[in-house]
């Protein structure tokens, strides 16, 4: 990407798209994601071994640990077709997730299997609401030489088949980082059964540090900002083919003698529809750069992105079921994959409404 007001893709970001998106049609059709939202498995090895061979997998992976050495604005590219489908399995939590926390805590003897061999994933979330690096309440402590945690993980992604979580827990120095193999999580059943989430109880779970020296809040709060970027690119490629659904059938679905895309109320929600879809696409991308360039706005236009796009999500998607009509309701009508999608990833590291709060908080504390 340029960092132009036009914000190009380049011809290599380009080329990645149009890879993903025809992998994504071969492999994971509407059939294969249906078919994966009953299983406790999010993808099958088959598919998942497909993307660890593109390299795909390894995307965030420093070169020198085998890894492709991109960056946020190229995960962009394969968030938002991952997003038009949307693709099942542990991805996002694995290749993205993981892996952001596991290069910025320097685990050079993590991120090479993570783009290979195995998968990981991040337990950070806890109850409550607002800053989701604040609120962790999960205590680690020293018993007999050996670091245990307890506390509780109500949110942890593709928590029940990760080789290892990586766990954001208080110690007297500040937040720490601890792993975990083989996290003995429960899957539980959520809104978007393509994203499987599993609730980690930690009771004296021994666990071993890593990462460096000291307080790790400042490490979280990037992974969670660079995290939710990629949120926000999943829900703009979901965004994008809600809105390609409703205006097909549109054109299809006739009503009192003619097409309902005929009616002016229809007009008026694909044009709202599409609206909210390219601000997001902007705020997306923006960020993105931002984060990839270390811009001093950084924060302020990851704030902007997680508290708008996901609520524009929300209701470019829930429109979507509404031009289509009482079939928009029905398990047949791939409409409401996406609204899933978009409601739960709403509230994926921090809701909107602590986005904004941030925001202001960010503008005003910078003003004179």
């Amino acid at each position: 990407m340029t960092t132009s007001p036009r914000f190009t893709f380049s011809d290599d970001q380009e080329a990645l798209r149009d890879s993903v998106r025809r992998f994504l049609a071969a492999e994971s059709p509407s059939a294969y994601v249906r078919e994966r939202w009953e299983a406790d498995d999010g993808v099958t090895d088959e598919v998942w071994r497909h993307l660890v061979d593109l390299g795909w997998t390894g995307l965030l992976v420093p070169e020198a640990q085998g890894g492709l050495g991109l960056g946020l604005v190229d995960l962009v590219v394969v968030q938002e077709e991952m997003g038009r489908v949307p693709f099942p399995g542990p991805y996002f939590s694995s290749a993205v997730l993981a892996t952001l926390a596991a290069v910025r805590l320097g685990l050079t003897d993590r991120t090479p299997r993570l783009a290979a061999e195995c998968t990981g994933t991040v337990a950070l979330d806890e109850l409550g609401h607002g800053d989701p690096v604040d609120r962790v309440r999960t205590r680690a402590s020293r018993k007999s030489g050996r670091w245990r945690l307890s506390g509780l993980k109500p949110v942890v992604l593709d928590g029940h088949r990760a080789d290892w979580v990586l766990v954001a827990a208080r110690t007297q120095e500040g937040l720490g980082t601890f792993l975990v193999e083989r996290p003995d999580a429960e899957l539980v059943p959520t809104w978007d059964g393509g994203r499987k989430v599993a609730r980690l109880v930690l009771d004296d779970t021994p666990a071993q540090p890593v990462g460096p020296d000291g307080d790790h809040t400042a490490t979280w709060r990037r992974v969670a900002d660079d995290a939710s970027v990629a949120l926000c690119a999943e829900l703009v490629g979901g965004m994008e083919q809600a809105h390609h659904l409703a205006v097909e059938y549109a054109k299809t679905r006739v009503q009192f003698g003619r097409p309902i895309a005929a009616f002016q109320v229809i007009k008026h929600k694909a044009v709202d529809m599409l609206h909210r879809l390219e601000l997001s696409r902007v705020g997306s991308h923006y960020a993105a750069w931002a984060s990839d360039a270390d811009e001093p706005v950084r924060v302020e236009a990851v704030a902007m992105a997680k508290g708008y796009v996901p609520e524009a999500a929300v209701a470019v998607t829930g429109e979507c079921i509404q031009i289509h009509g009482g079939v928009g309701f029905t398990w047949d009508c791939d409409a409401h994959l996406f609204y899933r999608r978009a409601k739960q990833d709403d509230l994926l590291l921090g809701y909107q409404g602590w986005a904004r709060r941030r925001l202001a908080d960010e503008v005003l504390g910078a003003a004179p």
